[in-house]
């Protein structure tokens, strides 16, 4: 391979048709996309939380948001839901399709090294959070949570739905 290549959108007529294109996309394509991620600190425990709205233990995450890009809603999220930095490359595992939320969810799971810059105290959307041993975890982690934790330790294939 030598060259820089040729633009993928260079000239005025394939911004527009692309602009259109994906306008129509958003009426007949929409989908939504999160991320969330398996968090650990430097002694090998995993980051979750407990939110105020919906029960179970989660690994933390949220929606990204338009002009956001998937890393920097990644990194916004675990300062929201956890007071977490992320330490080194996040590492993405899988794209699932989320049909618990709706029929056009996807998430992105990343595996990720977190320190925590102050204790997370609970608020309006965080009940509870908070580090803990894989062999300690805290009564009601969610199913997903619990399929997610065997994938990354390759006791079962990563599945295609969260």
């Amino acid at each position: 391979m030598t060259g820089p290549g040729i633009a993928e959108i260079g000239n005025a007529r394939t911004r527009v048709t692309v602009w259109l294109l994906h306008r129509f996309f958003m009426l007949t394509r929409g989908m939504t996309l999160g991320v969330r991620a398996a968090c650990f600190d430097d002694k090998g425990r995993i980051f979750l939380v407990r939110h105020t709205y919906v029960p179970g233990w989660y690994m933390p995450g949220g929606g990204v948001e338009r002009h956001e890009t998937a890393l920097q809603a990644l990194a916004k999220e675990l300062r929201e839901e956890g007071n977490l930095k992320i330490r080194g490359a996040p590492e993405l595992l899988h794209v699932y399709l989320n049909r618990n939320a709706s029929p056009r969810d996807h998430v992105l799971f990343y595996k990720v090294s977190v320190e925590q810059t102050a204790p997370r105290l609970p608020d309006r959307e965080i009940a509870e959070s908070g580090f803990f041993a894989l062999d300690a975890l805290p009564d009601g982690v969610t199913s997903a949570t619990l399929r997610r934790l065997e994938e990354l330790a390759d006791e079962v294939p990563r599945g295609e739905y969260w």
